[in-house]
């Protein structure tokens, strides 16, 4: 079982490892823009309270909008491998444990969501940002990657065609990009869409790590949430992923 896990993991890493200059330079671009505009620019107006500055609170807004968007496009590629290039087809009909590609792909999207987060760190601190980081404060960063690997297998699987693919960034990603607390509270906005959003898993991780950043308590429910989102996600994923294997 961990060896098929591993197998799939590892051909992953072999194609990050080799592509992984371009893949640090490209995760530097938008956390500089966006610490620099809301960072620098936009947070010197703004007044958090409580002796915390908007860039500490930007921070862990960031950290949970790039682990989602890194972790799901990392899996996105399995929709052209199911759909144009059929080059899924090896791994179903491979004598492997069933759920060995499933795990093996989240994995490996997991780890690229942590080096990009730790880029945004890196570069957090360099820009005056203060907030500690914690062993809670990592494994909501894994559950966040791990829960928006396993939606963006659920998508490779189920969407048919690549313009449809794009439209799940558009009408889930985007939307909760700006909604789920990323660069302002959550509370400010009207009940009823505030109610919707509270149920969606970057709500919980923007919550979570704002929190533990700064040494706030931090809500138990938040972190059972997560983790709902990542057994009933990985149980659709595993399902669709044999449903082709029949």
């Amino acid at each position: 079982m961990l060896y098929d896990i591993w197998t799939v993991f590892w051909r992953d890493w072999v194609v990050l490892k080799r592509r992984m200059k371009a893949f640090i330079l490209s995760r530097m671009i938008a956390p500089i823009l966006y610490l620099t505009a809301f960072g620098w620019g936009l947070g010197k107006s703004i007044d958090i309270g409580g002796g915390v500055s908007y860039l500490d609170f930007l921070v862990p807004g960031i950290l949970a909008l790039n682990s989602m968007n890194i972790s799901f496009n990392s899996v996105v590629p399995v929709h052209a491998e199911r759909v144009y290039h059929h080059s899924i087809d090896e791994y179903i009909t491979a004598p492997i444990w069933p759920y060995a590609f499933v795990i093996g792909k989240v994995l490996a999207a997991v780890l690229r969501g942590l080096i990009s987060s730790a880029i945004i760190v890196g570069l957090a601190y360099l820009f005056g940002a203060h907030f500690a980081i914690t062993p809670l404060f990592l494994l909501v960063l894994i559950l966040n990657c791990a829960v928006f690997a396993e939606i963006g297998f659920i998508a490779s699987m189920y969407v048919k065609t690549y313009e449809e693919m794009g439209q799940v960034n558009t009408y889930i990603l985007l939307p909760m990009s700006f909604l789920c607390g990323t660069f302002f509270s959550t509370h400010t906005l009207p009940d009823a869409l505030r109610y919707f959003i509270d149920i969606l898993p970057l709500t919980h991780t923007s919550y979570l790590l704002r929190g533990l950043g700064i040494g706030a308590d931090v809500s138990v429910l938040s972190v059972a949430v997560l983790a709902v989102y990542l057994v009933v996600c990985f149980a659709i994923s595993a399902r669709a992923f044999l449903s082709l294997k029949k």
